[in-house]
């Protein structure tokens, strides 16, 4: 018997199938092309994961159930996805489409973030940790919280955005509505702006070599190369990064006090070049420094695989 797993993003869905050892045995893809009619992306999600069904020869009669990822707020108690901003939706019957057009009654929904954090924590960086906080740090700042082994999502199943916890007060901006939230400051999206805002001060740096002088080719790299190779420059723009990082997760810890947080997502991938210095930082930021035992700060490990594992560990 099977499960499957749907990391239905902005640009891309993914379904993956997985064993009774959370292995992913087979993958399928579909663009998502969002926004657009639910039902047509619902169709595509469909067509995803008959594909990978397909490639193992397997019927629907031998999955146990589909698990989903999306961006978003999903309510449980009405099976719907509430709102989901790059998606375009807005009470999205999501259990029934997706039943409808895979004939599986057991579907199920969560935030792609704590998807994220429970596939981590399941069969990946988390394995074996009880109290466990996932942060991915990609065009927003999402995590995923799981305390005794289970998912936080609260009384309206939207819990756990430090993403919109505000660092700066009256600060940038934020699509949700406030003003300094932490991604603003810690996303993907934050560095490349951050990295902009340095280059167009410093005409000699480095960074410029790095995108052949069009700054619209700025990623969430550019620093941490240009940093790599001695530009000072790229440095200051790293250095204030972690600032940002090391104050949110501090928040996290001295809030949760978790045997584990853990880093994904794009700049997440920079690893110890990134953690290192955080770690360094947080002894200044967490209240608990002088106990014994520590929150331990980590890498992801699953990439992209995390969140469709994560979906279809879902049970509820």
């Amino acid at each position: 018997m099977y499960r499957i797993g749907i990391d239905l993003g902005g640009t891309n869905i993914v379904a993956g199938i997985i064993d009774e050892n959370n292995k992913i045995l087979a993958k399928a893809s579909r663009k998502t092309n969002a926004p657009r009619a639910a039902e047509l992306i619902f169709d595509d999600m469909a067509a995803a994961v008959k594909d990978a069904m397909s490639q193992l020869y397997i019927t629907k009669d031998e999955v146990i159930s589909v698990g989903v990822g999306t961006p978003g707020s999903v309510n449980k108690a009405d099976e719907l996805i509430e709102f989901a901003n790059n998606l375009g939706f807005n009470n999205v019957p999501a259990y029934k489409l997706l039943r409808d057009r895979l004939g599986i009654q057991n579907v199920y929904f969560d935030n792609d973030a704590n998807c994220a954090a429970l596939g981590e924590a399941v069969a990946g960086c988390g394995k074996g940790v009880k109290d466990f906080v996932m942060i991915t740090l990609g065009t927003g700042v999402g995590s995923g919280i799981i305390v005794n082994g289970k998912l936080v999502t609260g009384v309206n199943y939207a819990a756990g955005e430090m993403g919109h916890t505000v660092l700066v007060f009256d600060g940038l901006q934020c699509n949700c509505g406030r003003k300094g939230c932490w991604e603003k400051y810690s996303s993907a999206t934050a560095l490349i702006s951050q990295t902009k805002d340095a280059m167009r001060k410093n005409f000699n740096s480095l960074m410029w070599d790095l995108v052949g002088g069009d700054i619209t080719k700025v990623s969430g790299r550019t620093a941490f190369e240009a940093m790599r190779k001695g530009d000072l420059t790229a440095q200051e723009v790293v250095n204030t990064y972690v600032l940002y990082l090391s104050c949110g997760i501090g928040n996290i810890i001295n809030t949760f006090q978790p045997d584990m947080v853990c880093v994904g997502g794009g700049v997440g991938n920079e690893k110890e070049n990134l953690l290192a210095p955080v770690r360094k930082l947080l002894k200044s930021e967490v209240y608990s420094i002088h106990a014994k035992k520590q929150t331990q700060l980590v890498a992801a490990q699953l990439g992209n695989d995390a969140g469709i594992i994560g979906a279809a560990l879902l049970d509820e």
